[in-house]
């Protein structure tokens, strides 16, 4: 059996997700409860608490990569995010995909979709079997 190395030194682990139109895609996620810290013309650290990714322009011919990636976001109350979500008319703001209300899915976790306008899905998830403790 081995034992995972420690990272004691390790600030943030934030993944790239992919942005067509920068712009619109800064205003989506602000849209949603980000908060947006420019780090240049086509790149922002988006922050929601202590969790956060970094929202990067790409060029057209990326929509296939972004297509394909996913973020998955687990939340103690998924039908108050799906509250808010729905609200906000997302579908016909942004012409993305119409988010998804939670469900429970076969693997044990409620999840609620959203896609963003450069068609990266997010899974707002619940695990409806964490007492939140």
């Amino acid at each position: 059996m081995s034992t995972q190395p420690s990272a004691p030194d390790v600030v943030a682990l934030r993944p790239f997700v992919p942005a067509q139109d920068f712009e619109t895609s800064l205003q989506f996620y602000t849209d949603l409860g980000f908060r947006a810290f420019r780090l240049g013309e086509t790149m922002a650290s988006m922050h929601l608490g202590p969790f956060s990714f970094l929202l990067q322009g790409w060029s057209t011919d990326a929509k296939d990569f972004a297509s394909h990636f996913m973020m998955h976001l687990l939340v103690n109350d998924v039908d108050a995010w799906w509250s808010r979500i729905a609200k906000l008319g997302l579908a016909e703001r942004y012409g993305v995909g119409a988010p998804a209300p939670p469900k429970l899915q076969p693997w044990g976790l409620v999840v609620a979709y959203v896609w963003d306008p450069a068609g990266v899905l997010w899974h707002i998830a619940e695990d409806p079997t964490d007492s939140g403790g």
